[in-house]
């Protein structure tokens, strides 16, 4: 049985929840030696699909890598600032876009059997591809600071030495490298500033 959707607005997180996922949540860059299982990774996963994506496309593509050979693999791609936390952390998960996304549409969209058709243009399908698994790349990250867990994202890294090492098929786009445990000894920097809210939103 699916829940019924919350209606009533009023409703919000508690301050406490909202510091575990905003105020208080930092980008890691170490972690300890605790395991991530594939059980808290299923939770994270069934937890964030449910952020919106357009047309509810879904071209998130999440790769666990675990294994020393797969590590082996993916840090000489990394940048060097990033190689040593990529070799150290419990988990690694490479962040890619499905090109191929469209091929979906029926089945998660079943009331526009047409939706696959408007894909057809690559360069069209490509930029959808990486503009809702970038959505939906936010909302992993949400969700693993919701599961208790600490997230190190990386751009750095060279995304045509990835997407050749693990997805030679040329289907998948890597977006974004993610270390993910519990966060280890000065696994902090100092928080940066933010834009203030003035200097950011307008009303017209």
């Amino acid at each position: 049985m699916t829940a019924a959707p919350v209606t009533r607005t009023a409703l919000a997180l508690a301050p406490e929840a909202q510091d575990l996922l905003f105020r208080q949540a930092r980008t890691a860059n170490t972690f300890t030696d605790e395991p991530v299982t594939d059980e808290q990774i299923e939770a994270i996963y069934d937890l964030v699909k449910f952020g919106p994506t357009s047309i509810n496309c879904q071209p998130l593509r999440v790769v666990l890598v675990r294994s020393e050979q797969a590590r082996a693999r993916l840090v000489p791609h990394m940048a060097e600032s990033n190689q040593a936390k990529t070799r150290q952390a419990p988990l690694v998960a490479i962040l890619a876009a499905d090109t191929e996304f469209h091929d979906e549409l029926p089945r998660l969209v079943p009331f526009k059997p047409e939706a696959r058709d408007w894909f057809l243009d690559p360069t069209m399908r490509e930029h959808a591809a990486r503009f809702n698994a970038g959505l939906q790349i936010g909302y992993f990250i949400i969700g693993i600071r919701a599961a208790g867990l600490a997230a190190g994202p990386m751009i750095g890294f060279d995304a045509a030495g990835v997407d050749a090492e693990f997805f030679p098929d040329g289907r998948y786009r890597s977006l974004l490298v993610v270390n993910i445990g519990l966060p280890g000894p000065d696994a902090w920097f100092d928080r940066l500033p933010r834009l203030p809210h003035d200097e950011v939103v307008t009303t017209v």
